[in-house]
């Protein structure tokens, strides 16, 4: 959680806000961005290694730890399920301490649009802010990529589901 004892820049930090769309209902994108695998990383080209170190119905706990030329970054982050609406992360690390809220609302014809809403004060590592501009930006551009490989798994599944039904009705 974000606490003005951990926040070493001015009270409240930024809020940095974006939106994306996915081609999916808003059960599937729940379910795929919720999963939390030790391989996401690989969707954004992120080399950490991800520890999955507790799963429930309501929480997801995990740590990413990776290596940059000037030391490690780490991260853990306390998920709080809210299924299918969204979740909420609260990350702290070296780089960052963030409060994330992801919350999914149902546009219809199998879409869905993501609103991400996230507060966010740097670390010990990185002791400057992002600009807003640059740091949504990249959150967009991160998010973007997650739902070209969410709606390739979509047309994947419904793919398959309909080889299944019209093998089953001969």
């Amino acid at each position: 959680m974000v606490t003005t004892g951990i926040c070493m820049v001015r009270w409240p930090p930024p809020r940095y806000q974006i939106h994306v769309e996915f081609r999916a209902p808003r059960k599937f994108v729940y379910r795929w961005c919720t999963d939390y695998r030790h391989d996401d990383g690989h969707f954004t080209k992120e080399t950490y290694d991800r520890r999955i170190l507790e799963r429930s119905k309501e929480k997801v706990v995990y740590e990413d730890l990776w290596w940059e030329p000037d030391g490690w970054r780490w991260r853990r982050n306390v998920v709080t399920l809210d299924p299918p609406h969204g979740w909420r992360a609260d990350s702290i690390g070296n780089v960052r301490t963030a409060r994330i809220d992801y919350r999914l609302l149902e546009l219809g014809g199998d879409r869905t649009r993501l609103a991400l809403s996230m507060r966010r004060c740097p670390g010990l590592r990185q002791r400057s802010q992002p600009s807003k501009v640059e740091l949504e930006r990249e959150l967009l551009q991160m998010w973007q990529r997650y739902a070209r490989a969410l709606e390739a798994d979509y047309r994947r599944s419904i793919g398959t589901k309909r080889r299944a039904r019209r093998s089953s009705t001969r």
